[in-house]
């Protein structure tokens, strides 16, 4: 006797995901084509096709416990050769700017993450909240930009990192690890649900530790499975401008943390401090490696705001996600670079400001990161650990365990 499944549609989701990006999911008529296409989906149930008639259906649990969404790393070959520019890319997209909204609470940032309009709110909070603390700040310098008795512009006088900047960040931090470890247990609880453990025969099951070091190692650092959907000369673009701006990230993770523990490490252990005593000269190895990240960050985003704007003109198109994480990328790389620029040349007025701007945007890039598309970098990570963990990797990728390869 064959299995009865219940079937209960929600076109309220429906609505909703064509608001964030979905808008051409209906014109899908399950021809198959875009699985076909997909150079990531696997044998076994493979993607985006399903995708395509649930989202139809209003499946909202499927979708939102759906480990594929995240596993696809958005080409855009199956919207390309789609006959009936349903755009499957876009709605996979569609479905991870959905799902940040519905990870973890508060739902409002989620909310406020979807829609141009809320910009202003999102932009506003850090806005007031430094402009608060320039202004207690200035009462005690006495100067709303003040400077040494050699001139030179020292953003600690107005903005002392043991007292603002670094509990500031520190509570904003662990709010969004708290956000994002709520947010990966949501994610698994969904994965053992809906995710089938299928392995190929003689493959041993992986220990969570191998899979973590080989999504690292392949995945992460390597970038094999971007590479892995090149199709086009501009997905050669993609691939090159996601790994040198996740470098240029690496980079300026790498000096933050520097900075952070030789600054209160020195409390303890004289030694360190001035490792990390602020402002640096220009050829402190530490600051070199800012500068490089720097200069990472603006050629990546300069690669992928390119692609965007083409992609835009073509069959995809580019989600208000999309645009916002470019935008406060580039708002953050542009000021942390001019800060440095004014404080070099003395411009006390533009360093402040700017610098102002600066902490603004990074604050905008932290504490909303659980809700926003950068928070692919936990989330698909979670996804592609998990996949190799139960074995729901793509056609004809190589695991490899005990020194034998094994091909899907």
């Amino acid at each position: 006797m064959s299995k009865t499944t219940r079937i209960e549609p929600c076109l309220q989701f429906v609505k909703e995901l064509q608001e964030v990006g979905g808008v051409d999911l209906k014109k899908c008529y399950q021809c198959a084509t875009c699985s076909v296409a997909c150079p990531m989906s696997p044998a076994e149930n493979p993607y985006p096709r399903k995708e395509m008639i649930w989202a139809q259906w209003g499946l909202k649990d499927r979708l939102l416990n759906d480990i594929d969404i995240w596993l696809c790393h958005n080409c855009g070959t199956c919207s390309d050769l789609c006959p009936r520019g349903a755009k499957p890319g876009d709605l996979l997209g569609a479905l991870r700017n959905m799902t940040y909204r519905k990870l973890v609470p508060p739902a409002a940032i989620g909310k406020w993450m979807s829609s141009p309009k809320y910009l202003p709110i999102l932009a506003g909070i850090p806005a007031v909240i430094w402009a608060i603390i320039w202004m207690i700040r200035a009462s005690i310098t006495g100067s709303f930009f003040p400077v040494t008795e050699e001139g030179q512009v020292i953003y600690g006088l107005l903005f002392p990192g043991d007292f603002t900047i670094d509990p500031l960040f520190g509570l904003t931090a662990i709010f969004v690890m708290i956000c994002f470890a709520l947010g990966i247990k949501n994610m698994i609880d969904g994965f053992k649900e809906s995710v089938p453990q299928t392995f190929v025969i003689g493959y041993k099951k992986p220990s969570l530790k191998d899979a973590i070091i080989d999504t690292i190692r392949y995945d992460i650092l390597q970038h094999s499975r971007f590479k892995n959907c090149v199709d086009k000369p501009e997905d050669e673009e993609r691939v090159k401008g996601h790994q040198i701006l996740f470098y240029g990230f690496l980079a300026c993770f790498i000096v933050t943390s520097i900075v952070a523990v030789t600054h209160w490490g020195g409390k303890v252990i004289s030694i360190l401090a001035p490792i990390g005593h602020t402002p640096m000269p220009l050829w402190h190895p530490v600051k070199v490696l800012a500068n490089v990240g720097a200069i990472l960050l603006l050629t990546g985003l300069t690669l992928l705001t390119r692609r965007r704007l083409n992609a835009d003109t073509g069959k995809s198109v580019s989600s208000y996600y999309d645009w916002y994480l470019l935008g406060v990328i580039w708002a953050v790389t542009l000021t942390g670079i001019g800060a440095q620029v004014f404080r070099l040349a003395a411009a006390a007025h533009l360093a402040y400001f700017t610098y102002y701007m600066h902490l603004v945007s990074v604050f905008m890039l932290i504490a909303y990161l659980p809700w926003s598309k950068l928070g692919h970098l936990v989330y698909r990570t979670t996804a592609l650990i998990y996949a190799r963990y139960v074995g729901r990797l793509p056609i004809g990728e190589k695991l490899i365990d005990d020194d034998k390869i094994f091909v899907l």
